[in-house]
C-alpha cells in the first residue's frame, strides 16, 4: 500500500547540514514507510535519482519541563544519498 505522505519533512540539524554538501539529504517520514517507498517518493516529489536510503527509528529523550518531566516524541529518520551532480532545495 502507498501511502502519498510519507515525507513528513526536512531534518535541520548542524549534522544533516553539513551531510548534504556530500549528496545526503535527510527527511523524517512516516514510520510505516520502507526504504522503496521512501525512494520512490523522494524521486517523485523533487526529481532527481536517489543511490541509496537508510533508515534509523530515533529513541525517545527524557525531557523537563520545570518539576515535570516526560519524553520527547520518536520518529523514523532516512538518510537519502543523491546521485552526483542532483541536490535538493532546502
Amino acid at each position: 500500500m502507498r501511502n502519498p505522505d510519507s515525507i513528513l519533512g526536512p531534518v535541520i540539524t548542524e549534522k544533516s547540514v553539513t551531510a548534504q554538501q556530500n549528496g545526503v539529504y535527510t527527511f523524517k517520514v512516516d514510520k510505516k514507510a520502507t526504504k522503496s517507498q521512501i525512494k520512490s517518493e523522494i524521486e517523485r516529489q523533487f526529481g532527481v535519482k536517489v543511490l541509496n536510503v537508510n533508515t534509523l527509528n530515533t529513541k525517545s529523550k527524557r525531557r523537563r519541563m520545570g518539576r515535570y518531566e516526560g519524553k520527547s516524541k520518536t520518529y523514523k529518520k532516512a538518510m537519502v544519498t543523491l546521485a552526483q551532480g542532483s541536490s535538493i532545495e532546502m
